[in-house]
């Protein structure tokens, strides 16, 4: 299986788009318009909705649609199965990608519903904010997920992205069934002081569960869902505080990643491959 980086039509280009990275018949792109949004916003409440349990209000149960106000200023990464068509059908796969620049529009982060951001927002170079990652189940596999990863790490090179940040999701919403592993991440991976978000006060809730002592680390760290996993192996790091999302049906943790290592990964990832075809 190749990847390759290529020009295509489904490639927005301009300021956000940087081509379409293509591996075997699946692709990862900057989505080009309004209704690849929406076929996106469709994705997302098939997954959060009627696969995980979110609560939909009434105008997001009429649309069947997940939507707010950030997407109108983010740019959508996608996964296209080329297979499917090479029109919005073919979205297997999405992520929400937010600059500083467009949160400015809107007035502030996603994220600033659940944590302070005020270290990560004094920060002097480039922020993103990752959010809204999804793939459908039929896709949940390793070719998907590295082409998401691949994507992120081009845009962040194309930008000149320093720090990425997000809220990302353990399943549920009982505590007690969630003490291991956010007592593993307070433990393990907490954020260093000056890059450390914290659930606002009001919906703050403990991360240190129960002696760390008490369970296998490694196991832990193997049950924790795919995508933490991911920010973890790449060295990320999660904010103090855990915040109950019972829309979602979800417990947050606010991911905080250095950019260089997504591209330092992937660029060696390349050199491998090219080396291999010498």
């Amino acid at each position: 299986m190749t990847s390759r980086l290529t020009e295509t039509g489904l490639d927005r280009g301009g300021d956000a788009g940087f081509g379409e990275i293509r591996s075997s018949n699946l692709g990862v792109l900057i989505g080009p318009g309004p209704e690849w949004t929406d076929a996106a916003q469709a994705l997302r409440y098939k997954v959060f909705y009627e696969e995980m349990g979110a609560a939909p209000d009434a105008a997001t149960l009429a649309t069947k649609r997940d939507v707010d106000v950030f997407d109108s200023v983010a740019d959508h990464l996608l996964v296209v199965d080329h297979d499917l068509g090479e029109g919005p059908e073919s979205i297997v796969g999405t992520y929400r990608l937010i600059r500083r620049q467009a949160a400015d529009r809107i007035g502030r982060f996603y994220s600033a519903s659940e944590y302070d951001l005020t270290d990560l927002l004094n920060f002097p170079g480039q922020v993103l904010e990752l959010g809204r990652s999804c793939v459908d189940e039929r896709y949940r596999n390793k070719a998907a997920m590295q082409l998401l990863w691949q994507g992120i790490a081009a845009y962040v090179t194309k930008h000149q992205i320093d720090i990425m940040f997000g809220c990302a999701s353990l399943p549920g919403t009982d505590l007690d069934a969630l003490a291991v592993p956010l007592t593993y991440l307070h433990a393990n991976h907490l954020a260093p002081k000056g890059l450390r978000p914290r659930a606002i006060p009001e919906r703050f809730t403990e991360m240190r569960r129960m002696d760390p002592e008490a369970f296998d680390a490694k196991r832990a760290l193997a049950g924790l869902p795919p995508l933490i996993k991911g920010y973890l192996r790449l060295g990320g790091f999660v904010g103090d505080g855990a915040v109950v999302d019972d829309q979602f049906n979800t417990t947050d943790v606010c991911i905080v990643v250095k950019s260089d290592l997504i591209t330092d990964k992937y660029a060696k990832h390349y050199e491998r491959k090219l080396a291999s075809t010498d």
